[in-house]
């Protein structure tokens, strides 16, 4: 019975379907609030209001030709986009949803988590760099030069977490929230606030989008993929979106944790979960809508003398008063 039920957690709900099913819902209220902002409709005609668009786009993207450059190192090329969606995935299986723990959940699995967000940043340089096209090599060079700048602070954010909790057991850090609301007074805003700006630079969303930069690198390093395998990336960036949202709910927002009624934890949870993951999804849309894209010098620049000496301030606070 337990091996079946946990099968079904891994799949079904919160698992693999359940992540794919709300990264297309959150593609889709990202699409209509950026929409808002820029006094413009966004998806209509798609299902209700739209809200199938981002699966009709994905769907029309596999079922596009699939293009294999003759230059390119192919093993690579062909295996980056299930290897980039897996990893995403792994990553929100770690989140709480349904409860205090992920289905994945250990000692020190919050530096698990770290390592998977820059694991991904590797795939899109070696996607690039892959490609043997000019232009993704420009945009897996550009990918690697903004990794150097906002991974620094990102990471120095999520240890603060860890600090003011003593522990790296992402269940302890939920669990200490639920009780406390501390981490966002004082010393847990400031580290929010650095991983909300970080969080937008992983994600390469405006301004920080200067890796896929249309205008100037025609799609950067996504430039050679097609078909099946663009459809993949696509939707990584979109399961990424909810893993680093629920990332950001879990670190600094209390996790699935509020108001309870003994007995309904496991129908609270979830709510309370997507209900904190809107909000920060809003964050990350009003931060693509208010600002124009980076040239890669500046973000090198903003990391390095403002997002790194502050989060180093930061946690250098967190230790002396934790």
């Amino acid at each position: 019975m337990y091996p079946l039920l946990e099968l079904l957690q891994i799949l079904i709900f919160p698992g693999i379907l359940f992540a794919i099913f709300l990264a297309f819902i959150y593609e889709w209220l990202d699409r209509k609030i950026y929409a808002k902002f820029q006094n413009r409709v966004g998806p209509l005609y798609t299902g209700p209001m739209g809200i199938l668009q981002p699966f009709a786009d994905f769907v029309k993207l596999l079922a596009k030709e699939d293009i294999v450059p003759n230059d390119v190192d192919k093993p690579l090329f062909n295996i980056l986009p299930i290897f980039a969606l897996t990893l995403s995935l792994t990553g929100f299986l770690a989140l709480p949803i349904i409860s205090l723990k992920g289905i994945i959940s250990f000692n020190g699995d919050l530096i698990f988590l770290i390592v998977l967000m820059t694991l991904i940043c590797i795939v899109v340089i070696y996607a690039g760099v892959s490609s043997s096209n000019r232009f993704s090599t420009v945009g897996a060079e550009r990918a690697a030069l903004q990794l150097l700048g906002y991974e620094i602070p990102m990471m120095l954010s999520v240890v603060s977490v860890g600090i003011m909790a003593n522990s790296m057991w992402i269940y302890e850090i939920v669990s200490i929230q639920s009780n406390t609301f501390w981490f966002l007074i004082g010393p847990g805003i400031l580290g929010f606030a650095i991983f909300i700006i970080c969080g937008q630079a992983e994600l390469e969303r405006i301004p920080f989008d200067i890796p896929e930069a249309e205008t100037e690198i025609v799609a950067g390093w996504l430039t050679e993929f097609s078909g099946r395998k663009f459809a993949l990336f696509r939707l990584t960036r979109n399961v990424e979106l909810l893993y680093l949202s629920g990332l950001a709910v879990t670190l600094f927002l209390g996790g699935p944790s509020g108001p309870i009624i003994l007995g309904l934890e496991p129908i609270l949870y979830p709510i309370y979960f997507l209900i904190k993951t809107l909000f920060v999804l809003f964050l990350l849309t009003t931060l693509r809508a208010l600002f124009a894209r980076l040239r890669i010098d500046q973000m090198v620049n903003f990391s390095w003398k403002y997002l790194i000496p502050i989060a180093i301030l930061h946690i250098l606070f967190v230790r002396v008063i934790f």
